[in-house]
Parts: structure tokens; C-alpha cells; sequence
């Protein structure tokens, strides 16, 4: 799966959840207004999903529960902003994302729901991925800024190996689709397929 297609999934997706957490702090009060008007949705949003039966009602409440980890996700780094809580805010948007994603591959059978689980693990390592080199990217600034020039160029390091990271993990994520896609074939040109895998991400 290409890196546009994989883009394209994980923005339709995030538009469900609510866009990125927003850095704009809450006061106590409203801290605990919003985490009460969060349970409150997703109360009524689960109960909703009675309605529906089957894998039709394990996606409905795949989605109530995301919407609302990301939500109290999102109310934490408002209320208390820092790289962590935003590194929360993003993984559990994430979570969110691959759980109803995984749930809508229950609707696939054979090889179609193999490739379908391997791009919701893909998307899902992508964005964890990519925010845990944001954090430690910006913990590394953090501890740049307060400290001498030996301890910048350790930072920059540290930045350049979370990128790496990051990097390869997405990598690694996109081969093992493109490999389980392979397996709708045999023979040689499914042995062409595997090579050409390995070639584009290479393993």
C-alpha cells in the first residue's frame, strides 16, 4: 500500500475522531465539566449501538469508544499541555482509528481480510510511530535549550534516531502488506510479488 493511499485512510478516519488536539488549556472547572459531558456521550452513543446486531453493532461500539478515549485524550493535553499528554492525545486517536478499522475487516473473508487487517496495523504504526519521534524530538529540544553545546549535539542525535525509528517501523508496516497481498497469487508470480516487495521496502 502506498504512503498517499495510507495518508488518504488515516485523514477519512481522524475526521470521525475530531482533528488534532488543540493546545488550548481548560481551567479545573471545565476539566471536570468536559470529562463529564465525555461519559455522558458515550453512554448514550454505546447504548445506541443496540440497534444494530452482528459485526454492525461491534463496529458502532468500536467508534463510541473511540470517540471517546480520544476525547478524554484530547481534554488531558488541554488541561495539562506538554509532549507526553500530546503524544497521548495522538496514540490514542490511533488506537481509535485501528480499532474500528480491524473491526470493519470482520466484514472481509480470506486473503481481502488478511491485507485489510495488515493496512489497519500499517496506519496505526505509521501515527504511533511518527508521535513517539515527535515527543522524543521535542523532549530532546527541551533538554537542548536548557542545557550547553555538547548536550545539543546529543540532541540532535537522539532526533535523528527517533526519525530513523520511525522510519523503519513504517517501513517494516508497509511490507508486510504489500507481502500478505502477495498471497492472492501463486506460483512464480507470487515469488515475483515477494521480490518486489522486498526490493521496494528493502527487506
Amino acid at each position: 500500500m502506498n504512503q498517499l493511499k495510507i495518508s488518504a485512510i488515516a485523514i477519512a478516519f481522524s475526521l470521525a475522531f475530531g482533528g488534532a488536539a488543540a493546545a488550548e488549556t481548560v481551567t479545573k472547572a471545565q476539566y471536570k465539566s468536559a470529562a463529564e459531558s465525555i461519559a455522558g456521550v458515550y453512554k448514550a452513543e454505546k447504548a445506541a449501538c443496540d440497534s444494530f446486531s452482528s459485526n454492525a453493532k461491534d463496529i458502532c461500539v468500536a467508534e463510541a469508544k473511540g470517540k471517546k478515549s480520544t476525547a478524554k485524550a484530547d481534554l488531558e493535553f488541554s488541561y495539562k499541555p506538554s509532549a507526553a499528554t500530546s503524544y497521548g492525545a495522538r496514540v490514542a486517536k490511533a488506537d481509535a482509528i485501528y480499532s474500528v478499522a480491524s473491526e470493519r475487516c470482520d466484514d472481509k473473508a480470506g486473503n481481502d481480510k488478511d491485507v485489510c487487517v495488515k493496512e489497519a496495523k500499517a496506519i496505526h504504526t505509521h501515527e504511533s510511530s511518527s508521535a513517539k519521534a515527535d515527543m522524543k524530538s521535542s523532549n530532546a529540544n527541551t533538554v537542548a535549550n536548557q542545557k550547553t553545546v555538547t548536550a545539543n549535539a546529543k540532541a540532535v542525535d537522539k532526533i535523528v534516531s527517533a526519525q530513523e525509528d520511525a522510519t523503519v517501523a513504517s517501513r517494516k508496516a508497509d511490507y508486510a502488506v504489500a507481502k500478505e497481498k502477495c498471497d492472492a497469487f501463486a506460483g512464480a508470480a507470487k515469488d515475483n510479488c515477494h521480490n518486489q516487495a522486498k526490493s521496494r521496502f528493502g527487506m
